[in-house]
């Protein structure tokens, strides 16, 4: 039987409860968009008040602007219904916190680094290639601090990962598998019905959901991308598979309703008032729910919707030293989770970040348990392990333990790019060849 262990967090991870904060000189910040991202982050300071302040919002949407202001304290003068009135104002804050949908990140960057704040941004950085790249020498040039959002940096358990790897324990690093389980309903609210779900209109799948994982696998895998190659498709959520008979909206007398797992009736009048109910309404009363889902867009029929992102997608990588990587996305899974197995010379290592447990194993038929420091928060504590980390920099002026600057966080961008290449075209991406097209041009 195995060792059961806890490894303890990293630097980064540690928190600042014993820190002498000086309240007079917290972090002031402002947040455009108040939508379920701006909330996570906001919401880390009312839950520590101590690091931080969010005294202004630019929200579109005015119920989502009345409760974020009325959580934080934020006076009238500073509640905007654009992000680019807030900046025309130039408050007085800190660093810029922008969580807007994907399409909208590239411009209020560049502004808020040219005004001479710092930002934490939401991924990704943008959908276009070229405008990472912007955005990552707009960052270099200004000198400010600017964190891409890649959560799964942050986390306990993915240091302790790359903790174990580094030093060897497995040998020489050289196949890694990786999956990352949607969730079936999450599938269908977030890229089918959701935000996500139109390559136009926001960005294509493998950038908008697994961006996330590219980045954490080159990060842990420590060596550059050589080769890429994708194949995925859109299967299911389509016209051609509705039950017969199935009407626009769910709302409209389905004939399918009790056997659809999709039904959005099941989905969205569960007993809850957190995600995602909180992302079709703010009015979570039985009639604010039903308005939500016969006028908005959650209530329609799956197989009725205008999506066109892939509903799984595998990508293959090959990087320096002949390592590879076998990353697959899948919409019809039970469970919302990511699995992975690290393969070495000497041993392996096989991991489930949501049961929090790393399995490893050497040659030597020698096994280990190691559960990381569980933290709260979303992503598995990443969510706070951003924010405390960020609020820290900001504190400080030292920006030296910014685990995911702009410049980090554009080329593995890159690599999500070459990998929808590959899916499009059919061909398999040279990756550094890829990477100087898109600097010349």
């Amino acid at each position: 039987m195995g060792q059961d262990t806890t490894l303890a967090p990293t630097k980064i991870r540690k928190t600042i409860t014993s820190e002498k904060v000086d309240l007079m000189k917290r972090p002031r910040l402002a947040v455009l968009g108040a939508g379920s991202r701006g909330n996570a982050y906001g919401d880390y300071l009312l839950r520590y008040p101590f690091e931080g302040k969010v005294v202004a919002v630019a929200e579109p949407i005015e119920t989502r602007r009345d409760l974020f202001a009325a959580k934080h304290g934020i006076e009238a003068a500073l509640q905007f219904t654009s992000w680019d009135l807030l900046l025309d104002q130039r408050p007085d804050v800190d660093a810029v916190v922008i969580s807007m949908q994907d399409r909208m990140h590239t411009e209020p960057t560049l502004r808020a680094l040219s005004l001479g704040y710092n930002v934490l941004l939401e991924k990704p950085i943008s959908p276009s290639p070229a405008e990472c790249l912007a955005v990552a020498e707009a960052a270099e040039r200004s000198g400010k601090l600017l964190a891409v959002c890649h959560v799964l940096r942050y986390t306990a358990y993915l240091q302790a990962l790359k903790q174990i790897l580094d030093s060897g324990r497995i040998g020489r690093l050289v196949s890694v598998q990786w999956t990352e389980n949607v969730g079936w309903w999450h599938m269908a609210h977030s890229f089918v019905r959701g935000n996500w779900r139109s390559t136009t209109e926001s960005s294509p799948m493998i950038l908008a959901k697994s961006c996330h994982d590219l980045d954490a696998i080159a990060w842990l895998v420590g060596q550059p991308c050589q080769r890429i190659s994708s194949f995925g498709s859109l299967v299911h959520f389509r016209p051609e598979n509705a039950p017969e008979g199935a009407p626009a909206r769910c709302t409209d007398g389905c004939p399918a309703a009790a056997t659809c797992p999709y039904n959005a009736l099941d989905l969205y009048f569960a007993p809850t008032n957190s995600w995602p109910v909180n992302v079709i309404t703010t009015d979570f009363s039985q009639e604010g729910r039903w308005k939500a889902l016969t006028e908005g867009p959650y209530g329609r029929c799956v197989y009725h919707c205008d999506n066109d992102v892939v509903d799984h997608q595998v990508v293959n990588l090959e990087f320096a030293g002949g390592i590879t990587v076998a990353f697959t996305m899948v919409g019809f899974t039970s469970e919302i989770a990511r699995t992975m197995k690290f393969c070495g010379t000497h041993g392996e290592i096989r991991c489930h970040l949501d049961r929090n447990e790393i399995e490893i194993n050497d040659f030597r038929r020698r096994q280990e348990v190691i559960k990381p420091e569980q933290v709260s928060g979303g992503h598995g504590g990443g969510d706070e392990g951003l924010m405390r980390s960020f609020l820290a920099q900001l504190r400080t002026g030292d920006f030296r333990t910014n685990l995911s600057p702009a410049r980090l966080s554009a080329e593995t961008h890159l690599m999500v790019f070459a990998a929808e290449e590959s899916r499009v075209t059919g061909q398999t991406i040279d990756f550094p060849a890829f990477v100087r097209r898109i600097e010349q041009a």
